[in-house]
């Protein structure tokens, strides 16, 4: 079963946001087809078990909490032979936990805001997947995700990421995860951005624009995937 895992040097760039919200989705869209998803928390912060212990959590979710490097490898051959999907959400350092993670996985995802800080972070953090791919005597996909970009505009810095990491050869999402309410509610309150209830018409509306900036990312993630299959 594919292995995707989230890797950052760098707090705050959104990625336990990406990992729960694509493990909402995949359950979603799997929970009529036998479809489990298994999210991994490898974070010494523990924010992706959190979310899970405020309840709602989808029932073909498996949560693995409290890994680490004496037990990530383990923990993730556990939960590829239960679960269709695999999602590891790995601590902002390049551990030998972070190591062991990557040359295991099927595609890594690294979270990014649009700003010069976090793309250099994920710069720094391309040289530990390459390092962990040299480790792994293989290749592993990764690709840059932006996060909390702004549903209004495109900055100018954001324009120049963008530009800077394709013309680096850098493969980036199409989709971006937009800053909506949704995504932080879900950590305040549990459950999926699916399943908010709403007060107002607007604020349906956004729950609605967060549910399908979720959907076009879980389809993104899907086709990358089986290219990726594809190519092995």
């Amino acid at each position: 079963m594919p292995v995707v895992v989230f890797a950052s040097s760098k707090g705050g760039a959104g990625k336990t946001t990406a990992c729960v919200v694509l493990a909402c989705e995949l359950a979603r869209q799997g929970q009529d087809k036998n479809i489990g998803v298994s999210l991994v928390d490898a974070d010494p912060n523990q924010h992706s078990a959190a979310w899970a212990k405020h309840g709602d959590t989808p029932k073909n979710i498996q949560l693995f909490q409290e890994v680490n490097e004496n037990n990530i490898l383990d923990v993730i051959e556990q939960a590829r032979e239960q679960t269709s999907f695999v999602l590891v959400d790995l601590e902002g350092v390049a551990s030998s936990a972070v190591i062991g993670a990557v040359s295991r996985a099927d595609l890594v995802i690294i979270p990014s805001q649009p700003s010069q800080n976090d793309a250099k972070e994920a710069a720094r953090t391309i040289k530990t997947i390459k390092y962990g791919a040299r480790v792994a005597n293989r290749n592993i996909p990764f690709c840059v995700l932006f996060t909390r970009l702004s549903a209004a505009i495109v900055t100018k810095t954001g324009k120049a990421l963008f530009a800077e990491f394709d013309k680096a050869g850098v493969d980036i999402f199409e989709c971006s995860l937009i800053d909506r309410e949704a995504f932080r509610s879900i950590f305040s309150f549990g459950g999926t951005v699916n399943g908010l209830e709403a007060d107002s018409r607007s604020a349906r509306r956004s729950i609605e624009k967060a549910a399908e900036n979720a959907r076009l990312y879980a389809e993104e993630v899907k086709q990358r995937l089986m290219a990726v299959m594809r190519a092995d």
